[in-house]
């Protein structure tokens, strides 16, 4: 299937997403910078170095580092590898080196995207998510970062994000992950139907079918066999695995036992 993502408000997102993440991190004492996140093995500054890392990629560059990945625990996949590969790019600089990075590779990477085409936009690359269009992979890209906005927030008790738009498309993106939620992992029955109501900062309700194969519907017929309610930011910390994802609260109607296999189900990142 092909994802098409409106171009403008997409990348109008992402700058918003941006900044987010240099007004959160730019005043930040030395001691939160380098404080634990809610990931294996990294700070905070980690973090950051991740997001400037991926936009350097996408824009061309390489990382200047010769670690052994294969030592590292919590890493599972070449994604991961890559990543890793950035945040040791990253350590032997300083943090004014990191945040110039970033200014500068997200001002570069906005001038590119709002140079594209909507054929180029629309054409087919390899995404995290697999073959799809570029604008889907930059939709990938403004859950990373929003997600990430989220786990630094969480790990200093700063709040949770506050732009709705980055929210939207963040939240999307992990919309079109639910049928293989409810499809695989959680191994729903065909012709079941499940309804997700988000609620907090961008509340949407959607629906999962499980016929030929789950997918996204916009409604079903009559009352689903099950519906679960969660806010988005605990639906994000869930996909995503963190550890706080335990105390998120999701409210369970109609069949429980399968409504417990989707939350189980939920952490879907590598």
């Amino acid at each position: 299937m092909t994802t098409i993502v409106p171009q403008e408000p997409l990348i109008s997102a992402l700058e918003t997403q941006w900044k987010a993440i240099d007004d959160l991190v730019a005043p930040l004492s030395d001691a939160q910078w380098t404080a634990a996140s809610p990931l294996p093995g990294w700070q905070i500054r980690d973090i950051v170095a991740h997001i400037a890392g991926t936009e350097s990629m996408l824009a061309g560059r390489q990382p200047e580092s010769s670690i052994d990945t294969s030592q590292i625990a919590h890493v599972k996949n070449p994604i991961g590898e890559l990543n890793e590969r950035w945040i040791d790019h990253y350590r032997s600089r300083s943090r004014d080196e990191l945040m110039t990075d970033l200014r500068a590779v997200t001002a570069e990477r906005s001038k590119a995207l709002r140079g594209m085409t909507e054929g180029q936009w629309d054409a087919e690359t390899a995404t995290p998510a697999g073959p799809d269009t570029y604008g889907r992979f930059m939709r990938v890209r403004d859950f990373d970062c929003w997600v990430h906005e989220i786990d630094i927030r969480d790990a200093l008790g700063l709040g949770v994000p506050e732009n709705v738009e980055p929210a939207h498309w963040a939240l999307r993106e992990i919309e079109s992950s639910m049928p293989y939620v409810v499809g695989k992992k959680a191994r729903a029955e065909v012709g079941s139907t499940v309804r997700f109501d988000i609620t907090g900062l961008y509340p949407f309700t959607f629906f999962v079918v499980t016929e030929d194969r789950a997918a996204v519907v916009p409604a079903v017929d009559g009352e689903p066999d099950v519906t679960l309610r969660l806010d988005g930011f605990d639906l994000a910390r869930s996909v995503g695995g963190r550890p706080s994802a335990g105390d998120a609260e999701v409210a369970v109607t109609g069949d429980t036992e399968l409504g417990a296999a989707i939350i189980r189900s939920l952490h879907y990142l590598i």
